[in-house]
């Protein structure tokens, strides 16, 4: 799972509550989803911190450069 997009896993968690909260799910069906939601959210939060650190370097490193001039 750890090459979905982050877009496509924000999709599939929207269409994850869709199904939840139309009610027309078993209890089953319902277990599922909640898990693969879970990680859909672990996943997306694992790319938000990566892409954090990443900024945060390339931030740092032109800071760097600019006292350097």
């Amino acid at each position: 799972m750890a090459d979905v997009k982050y877009s496509k896993a924000i999709e599939r968690l929207d269409e994850i509550i869709g199904q939840i909260e139309s009610d027309d799910i078993d209890v089953d069906e319902l277990s599922l989803r909640v898990k693969e939601a879970v990680d859909l959210v672990k996943l997306c939060k694992a790319k938000i911190d990566k892409a954090e650190l990443e900024v945060k370097q390339v931030v740092d490193d032109f800071i760097k450069e600019s006292k350097n001039e």
